[in-house]
């Protein structure tokens, strides 16, 4: 096992070997993993030890991951955990729910371990790197934005954005691993000034990926997108 790293994750999930399964590869990566088969010994768990980050199921019997989520977001001392579902569900509905209650990513089942600790690596970056601003120089990985000048840099060479481009990748890079949902981009970015659609999005998206790279900014299908470094 690797040297505990000072992350504390809960999981909640109503089938045993899910739970035994996650947590073997969680605490092989130096993690500290807390347990709880339902969504209401989630709640009570969550508030005793306060973790970084909750993988939450959504289909549980008595309370789904969907109130559960709702009820987590409602606790102040809460307020920083970073919330992932995780779920055999991959229709629309269920994805944009989640997140309209508070959720930051989901996980869909068949779990494929490599896969499952780099999107929780992604996601507690957030902890690490979270808006890291100085003097409005915001830091992440190979890309820094200066939130006062208007200015971004990619290895230190400036990259040149128009206004809404620079609005977005803002938006996006604020919460590293968080889905931003289309309706929340277009009225933050956009708001009420003008009457745009989702090819306005993808344009912009497409723009910020040509000069940045294709690596940063990922697509959620069907859901928004997510800025990952």
């Amino acid at each position: 096992m690797s040297e505990v790293n000072g992350y504390k994750i809960l999981l909640v999930d109503d089938e045993p070997d899910i739970l035994t399964f996650l947590s073997y590869n969680l605490k092989k990566e130096g993690y500290e993993v807390f347990v709880a088969n339902n969504g209401s010994e989630g709640l009570e768990v969550a508030k005793a030890v306060k973790p970084h980050l909750i993988v939450l199921d959504i289909m549980m019997p008595e309370m789904d991951g969907i109130e559960t989520c709702r009820l987590l977001k409602e606790i102040p001392e809460l307020k920083n955990t970073i919330i992932t579902f995780l779920t055999a569900r991959n229709e629309e509905y269920t994805q944009i729910t989640g997140l309209d209650v508070g959720a930051d990513d989901f996980i869909t089942k068949p779990i494929k371990p490599r896969v499952f600790i780099s999107r929780i690596k992604a996601l507690l970056r957030r902890y690490k790197d979270e808006t890291p601003v100085l003097s409005g120089l915001i830091s992440l990985g190979t890309i820094k934005i200066n939130t006062e000048k208007h200015m971004v840099y990619k290895n230190d060479k400036e990259i040149e954005l128009p206004r809404k481009e620079f609005s977005l990748l803002l938006l996006l890079s604020s919460k590293p691993g968080k889905v931003f949902t289309r309706e929340v981009i277009l009225d933050t970015v956009w708001g009420d000034d003008v009457v745009v659609g989702d090819r306005t999005i993808d344009v912009h998206i497409r723009k910020l990926r040509e000069k940045l790279g294709e690596e940063y900014i990922k697509t959620v299908k069907g859901v928004g997108y997510k800025f990952e470094f």
